[in-house]
């Protein structure tokens, strides 16, 4: 018997016309049966995702952007990881490439059975390694066609979680791995956006500075620009049980969300 089945394929993708990939690394929800059946009742409602940013981001088609979206839930295996597993933020609390507890700090494994390293390995090898193969193939061919391209990894998390940071989260957390992986033009531009409506707070760099797939694609000298944005899930939608989208709520935000992205096109097809 295989270490790790599934049924599921590993992303969905849509391929655009201008220089701009939208990755969702992190809204996924599928859990295989014979995995779901080790989590606990907890886990299973898979509470940590970055619910409804298809949604949020609908936009995205009329905009002519590529759009990546991760199928399995994070708890399979996380997209926005170093394939090795290492810490992103060093001597912070984190959750590894195939978490073993919720932002909450509780248990995935209901009677403790991990997955181990050769387990680990064949989840790479089914989830991980497809959706980066794709993010890799369409930059290349976007910027093959266009000369410069950006990244734009999109995220969103419950605006109060004390395991990672203290109070509640800004609303829109852009992350530019510290301004090396996009111009600090363009990341300015996107900060003066992020903090233009008084009912949204915006950071760059902040707790959040952009992930492995920020840190790992952005060359700005190459011609990539990659930017992180995390999002208060409080922005757009419940926060707990049943995680509902809330429309009126999102209507406010969306409209941010869209300049941001019109900015970065601007900028790399100027």
């Amino acid at each position: 018997m295989s270490l790790f089945t599934t049924t599921e394929p590993p992303f969905r993708f849509r391929a655009g016309t201008r220089p701009l990939l939208i990755s969702m690394p992190h809204v996924g929800t599928h859990l295989p049966p014979a995995l779901a059946a080790r989590l606990t009742d907890e886990a299973r409602q898979v509470p940590d995702t970055d619910w409804h940013l298809e949604r949020l981001y609908d936009f995205a088609d009329a905009l002519g952007a590529s759009v990546l979206v991760a199928t399995h839930s994070r708890y399979v295996i996380d997209l926005n990881r170093p394939p090795d597993g290492a810490s992103l933020y060093p001597g912070q609390s984190v959750t590894g490439l195939c978490p073993v507890d919720t932002f909450d700090d509780t248990p995935l494994y209901a009677r403790g059975d991990v997955p181990d390293e050769a387990e680990i390995a064949a989840r790479r090898e089914a989830l991980w390694q497809p959706y980066h193969a794709q993010l890799a193939a369409e930059l290349a061919r976007l910027k093959a066609a266009h000369g410069v391209v950006a990244l734009w990894d999109a995220h969103s998390i419950r605006s109060v979680l004390p395991r990672f940071f203290d109070g509640k989260l800004p609303d829109l957390n852009l992350g530019t791995a510290d301004g090396a992986s996009c111009d600090p033009a363009l990341a300015a531009q996107l900060l003066a956006i992020a903090q233009s409506n008084p009912a949204y707070t915006g950071v760059l760099n902040g707790r959040f500075k952009g992930g492995h797939i920020t840190r790992r694609y952005g060359d700005p000298a190459g011609g990539v620009h990659a930017v992180q944005l995390e999002m208060t899930q409080c922005s757009y939608m419940q926060e707990a049980l049943p995680f509902g989208y809330l429309p009126a709520v999102a209507a406010g935000v969306q409209p941010q969300v869209r300049r941001m992205l019109e900015a970065v096109l601007a900028f790399v097809q100027a």
